[in-house]
């Protein structure tokens, strides 16, 4: 299957010794959604910036729709469509104008234009909306538009970094229902995220990206099947270090990858359901105060966890506790 979209060992740092890109690679075959999952602050928008001709690597390449971003960067912007996290609407245009001036920049017009207009209203649900201004859209509505503009021209690669980020549960799950309907349309989509269950449902492959570098990659089952047995979770009570809680599941048998972060305690088990009472056990004997406990299959925030040695959420709050750049902070 031919590559839709190449990058070898892009690095970038900010000012300030922000390191945002350190060697990062993967690529995305045609006509699949391929995900870029990881917290604020790995990287991902940056990375999108270099693909998109918006920003230029300290070192690496990268090459999408064939086109080498550095040396052909006009060829590239003609073969693609960008969903930006900011958006690009007019508020104060309507939804059809929007995607008619959309269109005029990519040099298209006359009766081709306004049928491919119409077309993407009514592929949005945008139909009855489209002659009204876009500053009263409801927030699914505006990005679902924004969607549409980066398809006015047809683009044989569309760019969607954090599609959702900000919708509420409802419209994200709408919105996720509008980008599996591309798929079927044989375009490529590289999707940036921070939602683990969105990368789950949406990406046919992903690469979890940590601090600039691509950590693991391959599709979701294949990530999670990697992680053999359950695994276990007990939130923990007050009153105990976390050396105090390794210590005392040292000696139980059948537990491993054991983590304590943010009073959780992440373990993993052959058959988590029949390890759960020794863990128990054997944290009640060493006084530890146990809140709950759950089993559950592999996730990817455990495929995080297995890759990366911290919590998705544990990234995310570092993350978000650390002095940057504007841009590397993206």
């Amino acid at each position: 299957m031919s590559i839709a979209i190449e990058a070898e060992g892009l690095a970038k740092e900010y000012p300030g010794g922000v390191k945002a890109l350190d060697g990062l690679s993967f690529s995305v075959e045609e006509g699949t959604v391929f995900g870029l999952l990881g917290p604020n602050g790995a990287g991902k928008s940056t990375t999108v910036k270099i693909l998109t001709t918006l920003a230029h690597p300290d070192s690496g390449s990268a090459s999408v729709a064939g086109f080498d971003v550095l040396r052909e960067p006009a060829r590239v912007r003609e073969a693609i469509g960008v969903v930006s996290q900011a958006g690009g609407l007019d508020r104060q245009a309507t939804g059809r104008e929007n995607l008619r001036l959309q269109g005029q920049v990519f040099g298209m017009g006359g009766a081709k234009l306004e049928r491919r207009v119409s077309e993407l209203l009514d592929q949005f649900g945008l139909a009855e909306a489209g002659d009204r201004l876009v500053r009263g859209y409801s927030g699914g509505m505006s990005r679902r538009l924004d969607v549409a503009l980066g398809l006015v021209h047809e683009p044989k690669v569309l760019f969607l970094d954090e599609p959702t980020t900000g919708l509420d549960p409802e419209v994200r799950a709408e919105m996720w229902e509008e980008i599996e309907r591309l798929t079927g349309a044989g375009l490529s989509v590289l999707l940036t995220t921070h939602y683990l269950e969105e990368a789950d449902r949406l990406a046919a492959r992903l690469a979890i990206v940590d601090r600039g570098k691509v950590v693991a990659e391959g599709s979701p089952d294949e990530l999670k099947r990697e992680l053999r047995g359950d695994a276990i979770h007990v939130e923990l009570g007050g009153g105990s270090d976390d050396g105090q809680v390794r210590d005392a599941l040292a000696a139980v048998q059948g537990i491993d990858e054991i983590l304590v972060a943010d009073r959780v305690l992440h373990a993993r088990a052959e058959d988590g359901a029949r390890s759960v009472p020794a863990v128990l056990s054997a944290l009640e004997a060493a006084r530890v105060e146990v809140a709950s406990v759950t089993v559950a299959r592999p996730s990817l925030d455990d495929v995080y966890l297995r890759f990366t040695g911290r919590t998705f959420r544990a990234a995310e709050a570092q993350t978000s506790d650390q002095p940057k750049t504007k841009e590397a902070a993206r």
